[in-house]
């Protein structure tokens, strides 16, 4: 039986399709939506990592509010009392999701991003999840 499933959202039609499927499919489990923002590269310098530095956690959660909304109302349009939870994460992707996918009974991520280049990089993202996650991924299209 599945408990607990996270599901990855970048903000695209189809991570909020993962989801809705997630609460289709698990009405009963405990749902953790994870939103994963960039970090500061090395490559911009030591002055400029420092004077991010103190604001980055801030503006990652300031990022993801949007994101985090539009999941809580997919999850009340759902069926069932589905309980959410959010957190962001820094860093590369598909890191942070393996990272965490230990800790849930499956992963479910959508296939690719909205425009061109959200389609290679997320597309890629979801392959690398699917390839390296210790739990079972469901890719929804």
């Amino acid at each position: 039986m599945v408990s607990r499933v996270l599901v990855p959202m970048d903000g695209s039609e189809m991570s909020e399709r993962a989801l809705e499927y997630a609460a289709e499919v698990y009405p009963e489990a405990e749902f953790t939506v994870l939103h994963v923002v960039g970090e500061p590269s090395p490559l911009w310098g030591k002055a400029a990592g420092v004077a991010i530095a103190d604001d980055i956690d801030a503006a990652a959660r300031e990022h993801a509010g949007p994101i985090f909304e539009r999941a809580e109302a997919i999850v009340d349009d759902a069926e069932g009392d589905i309980a959410l939870s959010t957190e962001v994460a820094l860093g590369h992707p598909v890191r942070a999701i393996i990272n965490r996918a230990e800790d849930y009974d499956t992963v479910v991520i959508g296939s690719h991003g909205g425009t061109i280049a959200e389609r290679l990089f997320v597309g890629n993202v979801a392959e690398k999840v699917f390839r390296r996650s210790p739990v079972p991924v469901v890719v929804v299209r």
